[in-house]
């Protein structure tokens, strides 16, 4: 059995989870073919991001001629299938704010994707995300391709799962993955009710030897750690405003930044009229080494998200001991148990927030030891990336011949 991973942009610095799951898979005699759409304008600081990027096929280097000529030949060689899937293109693109021409121009890519599942020769393919990776699997299925399936994160899938065409993703693919309990009760609401039997949950991983000995915490004053792209969506802002009320009364209180993104320069113009330049830090992107020792040496992560799926570092700092705060959205609260592994806030409160940073401060330090065994202990039970990709293998298997 052969598999090919059908992505958009990959790799990308916060999509380490697909790496893991790809080489989990590698590990236990699954081929993969890679086969992205593009390379990542963001610098590639891993240096298995960069072996990625190696073994990874992008099909727009091929240019726009070569693809508009591969599209043309299989028109030729399969008029009817090719006509099916140019409705279905148009279908999607009238319904999605990118419009048709991008949904043709999906259609190539899909015909490069079906070319080269032929030539090496796939069984199945999955993508990740339900966005146009997985638009460009579909139509490679309809042009004569192989069946697909794919994993659905959110939340942007959640925000517009019309625009994204996600009914009829579902219901044409052999399977879908939600990474979550909630992840997947968010396509039961746009499957058909007999798609539903084909709607998994397979945890994203982490691979438990990186973690094999976690840190003692630190001594001195709470250091706090947050990792993630800067977007609205993980509340980054929040955690500035947070500490500037929390400043007067822990004044040694450290906030370290761990991303980067289009938000960037906003965070750093309110950090300075906070006047919290000494107490927050921006490190820019991190290799996974880096983001291992800055969680070494954090008491706690927190993660004050306004959307998410199951975000990956709350797995990350689990697997450290490190207790987590979190807002109580998505797939979170079935990882996170509030008073055992660390405390869920409403999403967008600002005061709960700071509140649970101080009770994490008033917290004795035999109590936050304990906190992050506990977690560790859950997250090693429940996210471990090999039993995911067993998992991931029993469904490929089961539909391959299809």
């Amino acid at each position: 059995m052969k598999i090919a991973y059908v992505l958009n942009t990959y790799p990308m610095p916060s999509h380490s989870f697909i790496r893991r799951e790809l080489r989990a898979l590698e590990r236990a005699g699954v081929p993969v073919l890679r086969l992205a759409m593009r390379r990542s304008a963001t610098p590639l600081v891993d240096p298995q991001d960069r072996e990625e990027a190696a073994a990874t096929d992008y099909v727009l280097d091929r240019g726009a001629g070569r693809l508009l000529i591969g599209l043309a030949a299989r028109a030729l060689r399969h008029p009817a299938a090719t006509w099916r899937a140019v409705r279905l293109a148009m279908q999607a693109g009238r319904a999605s704010p990118a419009g048709r021409l991008r949904h043709l121009i999906y259609l190539a890519e899909a015909a490069e994707v079906a070319r080269r599942c032929a030539a090496e020769g796939v069984d199945h393919v999955h993508a990740h995300f339900g966005t146009n990776s997985t638009t460009v699997a579909m139509l490679a299925q309809v042009l004569g391709g192989p069946g697909y399936s794919f994993t659905v994160h959110g939340p942007e899938e959640f925000d517009a799962p019309a625009a994204l065409s996600l009914g009829d993703k579902l219901n044409r693919s052999a399977f879908a993955v939600g990474i979550s309990q909630f992840g997947r009760s968010q396509l039961y609401r746009w499957a058909d009710f007999d798609t539903w039997g084909r709607i998994r949950v397979v945890h994203c991983g982490i691979e438990p030897g990186a973690f094999a000995a976690p840190q003692p915490l630190p001594e001195g004053p709470i250091r706090l750690v947050s990792i993630g792209r800067f977007a609205e969506q993980k509340g980054q802002m929040m955690l500035v405003r947070a500490m500037a009320r929390l400043r007067p009364q822990h004044p040694d209180l450290h906030l370290v930044l761990v991303g980067d993104g289009e938000m960037r320069g906003d965070l750093e113009r309110a950090i300075a009229d906070h006047g919290l330049s000494s107490a927050v830090t921006l490190t820019g992107w991190l290799d996974e080494e880096g983001v291992r020792a800055q969680l070494a040496a954090a008491h706690a992560m927190i993660l004050p998200s306004f959307a998410e799926g199951l975000p990956m570092v709350i797995m990350e700092a689990m697997a450290a001991a490190r207790p987590v705060i979190a807002t109580y959205i998505a797939g979170i609260p079935e990882l996170v148990r509030p008073g055992d592994t660390g405390w869920l806030v409403p999403a967008g409160d600002v005061q709960a927030l700071a509140n649970a940073v101080a009770e994490l401060a008033a917290t004795p330090a035999t109590r936050l030891e304990a906190m992050g065994q506990a977690g560790r202990a859950r997250v090693l039970a429940r996210h471990d990336v090999d039993i995911g990709a067993a998992r991931l293998i029993a469904c490929f298997s089961a539909v391959a011949g299809d």
